[in-house]
């Protein structure tokens, strides 16, 4: 996965509050087995932390921090091909022009979302979150949350293969389930159901499905400062890794690895087979039309 050195970073799409002090209320999930609960229950859900039980009353939205790297170091093409921090920031640009392409071109609208670089916990406007929920959206602030160690995690805990697009994977899912809240099926994941045909489950497949479709559209979405696409190359091996990424998160593989057996009836997001399926079938159709997973 490369980058167009030339390209200009756009920043203002990421904010980077990792470093600093989120003060007032507490997290109600730290880390150790009640922490791996939640990241197991949380993992790419499309709602905040708040519907986990993890909010604590009234929370602060994040404070600027002066560690705020992004923007001091985040500025080209060039960077993202060498920090991980502003690779994830090429990404959220890359991601949100296809988006703001494609839902004009079917007669709608997209409003951007702001990516929040957090370290350890962050207040949001669906709760305060630990790290140990791993990335979310949360539609009550319409923002997505990411620390940047989880990708480690998703590695060494989770058995990924890892990559940078396997990185991209991930901010790419939770957009999708941005332009679910934008274009009104995100609310379908609570229709009160369990496992593995819930509204829930749905939900999460259509965001793997949307990420394939950016994914398919992601080397010709032209970049604004340069009239060039801002990813320049993705190959067959980028793609894999996005797909062994999405097989490591199915709800089999985690509870075939952290609790020894699967139980479909308690499914949140769908198996490693389906989260393949869907994401492959976005990518090779290149058509959100095609991502109808309630069907």
């Amino acid at each position: 996965m490369q980058f167009d050195d030339d390209a200009r970073l756009d920043t203002s799409e990421v904010q980077d509050v990792r470093g600093s002090r989120i003060p007032g209320g507490r997290a109600t999930v730290g880390g150790g087995v009640v922490g791996l609960i939640a990241l197991l229950l949380g993992l790419f859900l499309g709602v905040g932390p708040d519907q986990l039980g993890l909010s604590s009353g009234d929370q602060p939205a994040p404070a600027a921090s002066s560690f705020a790297e992004v923007r001091q170091s985040c500025h080209s093409g060039r960077d993202a091909n060498t920090r991980d921090d502003c690779r994830m920031v090429a990404v959220v640009n890359s991601v949100q022009d296809f988006w703001d392409a494609e839902l004009a071109r079917r007669g709608g609208s997209y409003g951007r979302s702001t990516t929040v670089f957090f370290s350890q916990r962050v207040g949001t406007a669906c709760g305060t979150a630990t790290s140990a929920v791993g990335p979310f959206y949360c539609p009550g602030d319409r923002k997505v949350y990411l620390d940047l160690d989880f990708f480690e995690e998703l590695r060494t805990t989770f058995g990924a293969s890892g990559g940078p697009f396997a990185q991209a994977y991930v901010v790419a899912h939770e957009y999708g389930h941005h332009v679910q809240d934008l274009t009104g099926t995100l609310g379908r994941a609570q229709d009160g159901r369990t496992g593995a045909g819930s509204g829930s489950v749905s939900v999460e497949l259509q965001a793997d499905c949307y990420a394939g479709v950016w994914a398919r559209h992601a080397t010709t979405t032209p970049d604004e400062s340069t009239g060039r696409p801002l990813i320049s190359s993705l190959t067959d091996a980028d793609i894999r890794d996005g797909l062994d990424a999405a097989a490591a998160v199915g709800d089999d593989r985690i509870q075939e690895r952290f609790q020894g057996r699967v139980t479909p009836e308690t499914w949140t997001h769908g198996s490693a087979e389906q989260r393949q399926q869907w994401f492959d079938t976005g990518y090779r159709s290149g058509d959100m039309g095609r991502c109808d997973t309630f069907r």
